[in-house]
């Protein structure tokens, strides 16, 4: 075991890491957040950020807005989380993640205080990502939230711009039980007098938004007022303006129908950006054409067609099922996972019964068993097998699927993180 490698087992080992082992990990203050970036020196306040929450799109919100920043020509830095199969893909500087070494000497230099200050797994990466960031001199970097918002670790920036893609539920054990609540957790990023691009005007979250807005005297934007779809074609997305009647053709460097609403928000966001920073139209279609998240509807085999995607609670997986009635296919096996603490059965109930399922678990503590899952599946009619193991689950459904199939994988981010870190591309 090389130093890099038992790096990352001390931070996974000695801290609480909530994609892991859930609530355990969870803390409802800032208190460790402030403490590490203090010690640091203040390392925040050295750059300008984009700040990104949201129940859902914020990584491909955040990695569009992150690609045209750079094909803008400023030297920028994406934060984001979880990772699928490299710790480094955390934190990323102009396309290339942080170096093995800087991992390894952040952590040296740092354990002394972290090992008294006792902070989580999060507190502490989002603290090497600022850190990062100040040695690296980026211009500008895009911080993804990690949940919630208010109380996230990365909530310490003043950043030029707040996004919030959407409301829906998840982590409700956190962040509320209605999308009120919510709204008012993901909205405890909106700073006084900077500007907020708020993705979708639903009617139980819009009025949360307005009045914080408000508040704070800070310029709000509802980017589905700006700007909609109007048809998809592969990664081809037809955007009309609502302000002026104008159409665009953009590329986008990932498919998936659910990033029509991801690529509004993005463009909404980039208007405002670009009454404070120099921002081309040719930039914003260069960055769009490479901006790419692996594991959001990713295609990975052909003859059976093979698609994997990280959507995970209600809202997400209401994409993916709307996403896989587009596909055409002789029949539908599904491998899914998911984690004990989500809302499974709401998830079970939007999921297509006529596929045959493969019920599988990644290997994290909290991975509801495979055996559990299929029991569990079957109160929905939905019929299948178990299989221990995210791979083997793989390979038994391209035992059993004709090149005209169609096989899904997903239900859990770390179902397709497993699989992708496995080596299947």
């Amino acid at each position: 075991m090389n130093k890099y490698e038992k790096t990352l087992k001390y931070l996974y080992d000695s801290l609480p890491v909530f994609q892991r082992i859930g609530g355990a990990a969870y803390k409802a203050n800032l208190d460790s957040t402030i403490a590490l970036d203090n010690h640091l020196g203040n390392p925040h306040r050295a750059f300008d950020a984009v700040h990104i929450a949201g129940t859902n799109g914020k990584g491909s919100v955040s990695e569009m807005i992150y690609e045209v920043l750079r094909a803008a020509g400023y030297r920028t830095g994406l934060y984001t989380s979880p990772h699928l199969s490299d710790f480094r893909e955390r934190i990323i500087v102009d396309g290339e993640m942080i170096p093995r070494e800087c991992v390894v000497d952040f952590v040296e230099q740092n354990s002394h205080f972290i090992e008294s200050l006792k902070p989580s797994f999060f507190e502490v990466t989002v603290a090497m990502a600022f850190d990062y960031f100040r040695r690296q001199n980026v211009d500008i970097a895009v911080i993804e939230v990690g949940m919630g918002g208010r109380l996230d670790s990365t909530n310490i920036i003043t950043p030029r711009l707040s996004v919030i893609t959407n409301i829906d539920y998840d982590h409700t054990q956190f962040l509320g039980d209605t999308l009120a609540k919510i709204a008012t957790e993901k909205a405890g990023i909106i700073k006084p007098a900077i500007p907020v691009v708020i993705g979708e005007s639903a009617p139980e979250s819009a009025p949360v938004f307005i009045l914080k807005a408000k508040e704070g005297h800070s310029p709000l934007t509802f980017a589905d007022q700006r700007y909609v779809c109007a048809d998809r074609r592969g990664n081809k997305f037809v955007i009309n303006s609502l302000l002026d009647g104008n159409v665009a053709e953009l590329t986008l460097g990932m498919s998936g129908d659910y990033q029509r609403k991801n690529i509004c928000t993005v463009l909404a966001a980039l208007d405002i950006l670009g009454e404070q920073m120099a921002i081309s139209k040719d930039n914003v279609i260069e960055g769009l054409s490479r901006a790419c998240v692996r594991g959001r509807w990713q295609k990975i085999g052909d003859k059976p067609l093979i698609i994997c995607d990280t959507g995970h609670n209600k809202a997400g997986i209401k994409y993916v099922v709307e996403q896989i009635a587009l596909q055409n296919f002789d029949r539908l096996i599904m491998v899914v996972g998911m984690v004990a603490d989500k809302d499974i059965d709401a998830v079970l109930a939007m999921l297509p019964k006529d596929a045959y399922y493969i019920f599988t678990r990644a290997d994290i503590p909290r991975a509801l068993d495979a055996d559990e899952l299929q029991d569990r599946a079957e109160r929905f009619n939905l019929m299948g097998e178990s299989v221990a193991g995210v791979e083997k689950a793989l390979e038994r459904a391209r035992e059993i699927a004709t090149e005209n199939d169609m096989i899904f994988i997903g239900g859990s981010t770390f179902v397709v993180a497993e699989l992708i870190t496995s080596g299947v591309k």
